[in-house]
């Protein structure tokens, strides 16, 4: 008998010749009956995401910017001390507290101000040091790049002269170290230029002359309406001389 599992596989293929037919069921629309899909969602794409955040990023910085900026010339124009959390605040259109969000408090704007500029400074000095081919195209462009700091941030280099000394000493720390960086590099530069002048001589040298580059607020006062680019010229052209000047050591004791 021919039953079961075990029959003959073409019955169970349905080879016969008389037409199956089947009760009527339920009839399912097909998709184009039911009318076209609904789109998906998709997920934001990775470089969407990362331009979100790239964009947000740099507002915030830019808003971290406009802070230092408008800190730095209060502090310049009143000193560190004379300037309270709410000026602060009333400087950039917040509250005082606000400021708690981007800083932990008066103490550590001043450093934000002190640290980012002796950041900028010396990393600018390296790359500078880094792309020139030999020591005077070097301090032709070192010079050049400390005047255009200096006149560009006039409230940044008074609160630097004045105000060091409020920092917390972890962050005063900090700034003496990029800072004593920033002359060594200078020194290493002016070294092959005179040979026979000593490491100390040579630091003396770069000071005297940050000294002259560092004169922007003193020589063009905020108010004052000085022609920046003259100003650059001529601060460019003393330092410039007072470094490559020739003499020989003077004594020290």
């Amino acid at each position: 008998m021919a039953s079961g599992s075990g029959g003959d596989s073409t019955a169970l293929a349905g080879a016969t010749d008389a037409p199956v037919t089947t009760a009527p069921g339920p009839v399912t629309p097909s998709p184009t009956a039911r009318g076209p899909a609904a789109p998906s969602p998709t997920a934001p794409s990775t470089s969407s995401v990362s331009a979100t955040a790239t964009l947000r990023g740099r507002r915030k910085a830019e808003r971290r910017d406009a802070m230092l900026a408008a800190a730095a010339a209060l502090f310049a124009e009143r000193g560190y001390l004379g300037v309270s959390i709410d000026d602060l605040g009333a400087a950039v259109g917040v509250s005082g507290p606000a400021l708690y969000r981007h800083f932990p408090g008066k103490a550590g704007v001043l450093a934000a101000i002190l640290i980012d500029a002796s950041r900028a400074l010396l990393e600018g000095g390296e790359r500078v040091a880094a792309g020139a081919s030999d020591p005077e195209r070097t301090l032709a462009e070192l010079v050049e790049f400390h005047v255009a700091f200096a006149s560009e941030n006039p409230d940044v280099i008074l609160v630097q002269d004045r105000e060091l000394d409020q920092l917390d000493p972890a962050d005063r720390h900090e700034v003496r170290s990029m800072q004593r960086r920033y002359v060594e590099l200078w020194v290493e530069v002016l070294r092959p230029m005179h040979p026979g002048i000593d490491t100390v001589n040579l630091r003396t040298r770069a000071h005297a002359a940050f000294g002259l580059m560092n004169s922007t607020p003193y020589a063009a006062p905020r108010g004052t309406h000085a022609d920046v680019r003259a100003l650059r010229e001529l601060l460019g052209r003393m330092a410039r001389a007072a470094l490559t000047a020739p003499g020989s050591e003077y004594p020290m004791r």
